[in-house]
């Protein structure tokens, strides 16, 4: 039945297919912009690794310059513009923007479906320097001055195929207009025969760069609590390889549960997961199954979550004593391989540095704020790198 799919992705193709050439052509116009954009943002469907990448780049702007990031706020449940602060609650920005705002409460972050008119409240009311826009590849209406695509290593876009009979938003062919192209989600054990097969495949063009990551899963933290009880002792923070041989229970709403299953696997863990549909709004039901198969799990136990899945529960009531006593919180990393990490930090710095940051435009939507553009999916296209 899933071959009966492939005529949707052709009529799904050429509806693309139509609208990037109205781009291409100027028959739809792009925004830029007087101070540095910067686009992260992918083609499939699946995650590859947005917001740890968003966040790596963030964490190293906020050092030098005011930076910003907006995105679109996915399954929030406000509408327009809306600047994170003190207050702000997961339901307001999304549980990605959330995420980041509360790990980095000095960059500045904000949500709108008009990328356009985000941008531009950004900077004339926060006079910000930069800005990242988070999973913008398809919002083309913005021309960003440097776009980053994201592949997964685990089902590349040449493998892959345009929805619905594939995870693709956009053909391969897409990834022309990236500047730089990160292969994402890398084994550690990655041989040089892979990645030059995985160069072959991609096929890039000669202006744009082409780095390898992998994700490291850091020091895990309590969820609730000061401590969390591993084997009768309360710990502060916890190692992967404190849980060895534990029975864990993996909390998760994301988009690539099973790659972080198979990485926790190495470490002698026996994992049930309860894995729900990406973004989703936990509810009092929802709690109360976690609740019992905690209940019913053999010792020693725990509960594992990631950041993204823990900025959505945080704020909620319901779960069990034994639940706020152990579970933990797994912060995840990207780390750069080929030692790649210097020069992609290079290019960010020089691109960034080297614009202009007074906060003119260059091009202006309407001062008010409309209903955001047609287009495919969610992301910001973009043409080639500028080094001003």
């Amino acid at each position: 039945m899933h071959w009966l799919l492939i005529p949707l992705s052709w009529i799904y193709g050429l509806v693309v297919s139509i609208r990037n050439h109205c781009f291409d052509k100027g028959l739809l116009s792009s925004h830029e912009f007087g101070l540095p954009v910067i686009s992260v943002g992918n083609i499939t469907m699946c995650g590859t690794g947005k917001t740890p990448h968003t966040e790596y780049i963030l964490d190293m702007l906020r050092r030098s310059c005011k930076v910003a990031m907006l995105s679109r706020g996915y399954m929030r449940k406000t509408k327009g513009y809306v600047l994170a602060d003190d207050k702000v609650l997961v339901e307001d920005i999304g549980d990605e923007a959330f995420q980041i705002h509360d790990k980095f409460p000095d960059v500045t972050v904000a949500v709108c479906e008009n990328r356009c008119y985000g941008i531009n409240r950004l900077i004339e009311d926060e006079q910000v320097e930069a800005i990242v826009l988070d999973d913008a590849y398809q919002h083309r209406y913005v021309k960003p001055g440097l776009s980053i695509l994201l592949v997964d290593c685990e089902r590349l876009i040449t493998d892959d195929h345009l929805l619905p009979f594939g995870t693709l938003r956009e053909p391969q062919s897409a990834k022309k207009r990236a500047d730089i192209v990160i292969v994402t989600k890398c084994p550690v054990a990655m041989s040089p025969i892979d990645i030059r097969v995985t160069t072959n495949k991609l096929r890039l063009l000669a202006f744009q760069q082409l780095f390898f990551t992998r994700m490291v899963y850091q020091t895990m933290k309590p969820a609730f609590e000061d401590g969390c009880m591993i084997r009768g002792e309360k710990k502060a923070e916890v190692t992967l390889d404190e849980i060895r041989g534990m029975n864990v229970l993996l909390l998760t709403a994301i988009g690539s549960q099973s790659h972080l299953e198979n990485d926790l696997k190495p470490y002698g863990v026996r994992i049930i997961s309860m894995n729900y549909r990406d973004h989703h709004q936990f509810n009092e039901r929802d709690i109360y199954n976690i609740n019992e198969k905690f209940t019913y799990m053999s010792e020693p136990k725990i509960v594992i979550t990631t950041e993204k899945d823990y900025a959505r529960i945080k704020g909620m009531m319901g779960f069990s004593e034994e639940i706020k006593k152990k579970m933990l919180v797994l912060p995840i990393k990207v780390e750069f391989m080929l030692d790649k990490e210097d020069k992609f930090n290079k290019i960010i710095k020089d691109y960034v540095h080297k614009n202009p940051t007074n906060s003119i435009l260059v091009e202006r939507t309407n001062d008010s704020e409309p209903e955001d553009c047609d287009y495919i999916g969610d992301g910001a296209g973009t043409i080639s790198f500028r080094d001003n």
